[in-house]
């Protein structure tokens, strides 16, 4: 049984751990769970690294539960937060659920009959008939308002650092993820509870819990808050979260977020969200380092989180979608582009409507680009361009400056690549 403190020490993945911890890893196989609330119907990569700490407690020989949690997503967790989150019906977050156990299907074994696969489970299976009474004689009683008082999160929230103050709803957070891990201790013998480094207050709520109710010892382990290497938030871009479905975060835009990161955070990011070995990683951290521009790190992190996220035709066409922007990619590989692919990689780039009227009967090319869509400032310009070999067609050299463009030559039915040069790029839209 391979160490799992050890394995996250190494990858930068352990933040806090309760003592006895590493020696009763060691000593048998621990059943482990990680906590997510289903408050979309899609994980996003902030998710990623309670999601490997499964991966690899699962590789390491122990057993995962991921807590997927349809009653506490109800509430909303405090933890790190300055406002109340949205409450969701029951609807919803069975939807959401779902979504998200097909998505942690790619990260862990669920299916085998190894005594350690997966168990997905939902608080809400059993809290939707615990009674406020029953939750205050089982639970209540065992807690002090002054030990919950105590907590980081509540305290902050009350220190004036919210506008809005804490609910009770949401002060009685930790109760209910203590309860959690009582319930998960008492039925699928889950000794230890796993997070980010922000819910250690309740992870250790429930230790305290056991402990009290029937002298029970649990455990507690965090993962760090991973950000980037000049300490801004991970995982957020412009246009907001890097989505692990692909109808929120094309593969091409996953892709190409990890491919961009800096030299100092692949260096860290290859340790914390790949199965790569230390081995594989110094030889490849080594390999950057003797020629930097090459961005080997930046290649194997992209290549290795979008297929355990997608897949490998979903990687292949990120890289040849990349390549159409920035290498050699050809027109076989433009004409493959779905919409949304197309739409993405050119992102940005200069945009003409015409109307699909303008190609019914044919038009000739350089009266398309010159005065329709004035892609060139005059037929002079866009004629000399031609005769150099300087103008592109959807990836092809258009040799002719008055060839005629109809709706056969349109990508998806209705867009023009145009290229001006090397790295000019316009696309037309067909309305």
């Amino acid at each position: 049984m391979m160490n799992f403190v050890e394995e996250l020490k190494w990858r930068g993945m352990l933040h806090d751990i309760m003592p006895g911890t590493e020696e009763l890893l060691m000593k048998e196989q621990v059943t482990a769970y990680v906590g997510i609330d289903p408050t979309a119907d899609s994980l996003h990569i902030g998710h990623l690294c309670g999601v490997m700490m499964l991966r690899h407690l699962q590789r390491c020989g122990h057993k995962p539960l991921a807590l997927v949690g349809g009653a506490t997503g109800m509430i909303g967790d405090p933890s790190g937060k300055s406002a109340e989150r949205n409450l969701l019906d029951e609807e919803t977050l069975r939807h959401n659920q779902e979504a998200i156990k097909k998505q942690l299907a790619k990260f862990l074994d669920f299916e085998s009959d190894a005594p350690n696969r997966a168990e997905l489970v939902n608080n809400y299976d059993w809290m939707k008939d615990f009674t406020f009474l029953d939750f205050a004689r089982t639970v209540g009683k065992h807690i002090t308002v002054n030990y919950m008082m105590a907590k980081d999160s509540v305290k902050k929230r009350l220190t004036g650092e919210a506008r809005d103050g804490l609910s009770f709803t949401e002060f009685t957070y930790q109760l209910l993820q203590a309860y959690d891990f009582l319930h998960l201790y008492d039925t699928k013998g889950c000794k230890l509870q796993m997070g980010g480094s922000d819910q250690w207050g309740n992870i250790t709520t429930g230790t305290e819990l056991i402990r009290r109710t029937n002298g029970g010892e649990a455990f507690a382990l965090t993962c760090p808050l991973i950000t980037k290497a000049d300490g801004t938030k991970f995982g957020k871009t412009e246009s907001g979260n890097v989505w692990l479905d692909p109808r929120y975060t094309s593969p091409y835009k996953f892709y190409q977020f990890w491919l961009n990161v800096s030299d100092a955070d692949a260096a860290r990011y290859i340790k914390v969200f790949t199965s790569l070995t230390k081995e594989e990683i110094d030889a490849l951290i080594a390999e950057h380092e003797a020629a930097p521009h090459l961005r080997a790190l930046q290649k194997r992190l992209a290549k290795e989180v979008t297929i355990m996220v997608h897949s490998e035709d979903d990687y292949a066409l990120a890289v040849d979608a990349s390549n159409i922007l920035f290498g050699s990619g050809t027109s076989d590989t433009l004409k493959r582009l779905d919409e949304d692919t197309l739409l993405s990689i050119f992102e940005g780039v200069p945009q003409y409507e015409i109307t699909a009227g303008v190609l019914t009967a044919g038009i000739k090319a350089v009266d398309l680009f010159t005065e329709t869509a004035p892609v060139f400032a005059s037929k002079g310009e866009m004629r000399k361009l031609v005769q150099g070999g300087g103008v592109s067609l959807n990836k092809e050299k258009l040799n002719a400056f008055d060839r005629s463009i109809t709706s056969d030559d349109l990508l998806n039915g209705k867009y023009l690549l145009v290229q001006r040069g090397k790295k000019n790029y316009y696309l037309i839209i067909v309305k």
